[in-house]
């Protein structure tokens, strides 16, 4: 009986501690993406059939006076809005069903509409996950401000990367190939996505600039929620290491500012990574998918809602850049064929559209089976 109790406990700690953060998550960051797509589709005039968080079958909804059906489904990976004409949730045209539509549908049929509109349709959602991600930071920073510390050397590790440029106690740097830096974490977010790669660091000295050349060494150390990462570094420790940072504080306007600000450097960090990870640049375990996710938001809710919520906004940066990789049926595939109809002023052939769209569905599940695999057995 006492086993019994201890699985039935351990089972609701795990479904209160980690899947319910999970879904939080995952739900906030596909409901904006989705409601991007639906705003700007009822802004340029498209009729919307479906709003569903999830696939597969419908575990609840309503239809609302404009005959769109909003529904929770079964699946919670994901999510979709299905327009007029659309075959299926991935906006893929229907050709008999378009045939089929009356008058008055066919006005507001998404397939039927100016290439412009469908593209201002699609882009709108990543658009809209990146706009999730500023205003997170920027609320934060409103609320918290942001701790910081001066980007000045207290310590060089012996033979690292730094010790081998001439890098010394008490230099601060500058710029970095060419980027300003003004705090220690923007020497940090440049210097850890950039392992391998010889970087040129400007130094203030005794009054004076020096420049040096540093190579950033792999190195697995602890992020913020525990878990093992692989990042770039050159071997210095800031006083935010043997000491307290100080804490700058926003008003509304400069947090907005310090938000998008923010918002940029984590899609420029993502993308950064995505282009070294296809060039075989970086550790395949640093990609997780939905376990790791899980894992993670479990870990972010036990510190606190705040954690959570920049888990979420750090997910949504993520999911914004990977939709619009040029892959049918992603939505930057969809952003490609629109582009290539703009050029040629007609849509791609049903063919070659149908043959590009089985490609990348092909991917795409290779990819997903990729991730999947590195969360139960890769890494």
């Amino acid at each position: 009986m006492g086993e019994v109790t201890g699985t039935l406990f351990g089972f609701g700690s795990f479904l209160l501690g980690t899947i319910v953060p999970f879904l939080f998550v995952l739900t906030i960051v596909v409901f904006v993406h989705e409601m991007g797509h639906y705003l700007v589709g009822r802004w340029c005039g498209i009729g919307v059939k479906a709003f569903s968080i999830g696939f597969g079958p419908e575990l609840a909804g309503f239809t609302d006076r404009r005959g769109t059906r909003w529904k929770l489904s079964a699946i919670p990976l994901g999510g979709y809005v299905k327009f007029v004409g659309d075959v299926g949730a991935t906006s893929s045209p229907d050709a008999d069903a378009i045939e089929k539509l009356s008058p008055e549908e066919r006005r507001v049929a998404f397939h039927l509409q100016p290439v412009w509109k469908r593209a201002a349709t699609v882009f709108a959602g990543p658009f809209f996950n990146f706009i999730l991600t500023a205003v997170v930071f920027s609320v934060m920073f409103a609320l918290f401000g942001r701790y910081v510390a001066d980007p000045v050397v207290a310590e060089v590790q012996p033979g690292s990367p730094a010790a081998v440029a001439g890098i010394h106690p008490g230099d601060r740097f500058v710029s970095i190939n060419g980027i300003s830096v003004e705090t220690f974490g923007d020497v940090q977010r440049i210097v850890s996505g950039r392992a391998g790669d010889p970087l040129t660091f400007v130094l203030e000295r005794d009054g004076r600039q020096v420049s040096v050349t540093a190579t950033p060494k792999l190195t697995e150390q602890k992020d913020a929620l525990d878990n093992p990462v692989k990042i770039g570094v050159i071997g210095v420790i800031n006083n935010q290491e043997l000491g307290q940072p100080r804490v700058v504080e926003y008003g509304p306007v400069e947090a907005v500012g310090a938000g998008i600000e923010e918002t940029m450097s984590a899609i420029a960090r993502t993308g950064q990574f995505l282009k070294r990870f296809v060039e075989g640049r970086e550790d395949r375990c640093q990609l997780g998918g939905p376990v790791k996710i899980a894992d993670m938001a479990g870990k972010a809710a036990s510190r606190g809602f705040e954690w959570l919520i920049q888990l979420a906004a750090l997910l949504s940066v993520g999911i914004g850049i990977l939709n619009l990789l040029p892959i049918p049926p992603l939505d930057g595939g969809h952003l490609l064929f629109y582009g290539i109809e703009a050029v040629l002023r007609r849509p791609v052939s049903e063919q070659v559209a149908e043959a590009v769209y089985r490609a990348g569905m092909l991917m795409v599940l290779i990819f997903m089976g990729f991730v999947f695999w590195n969360d139960l057995f890769g890494c």
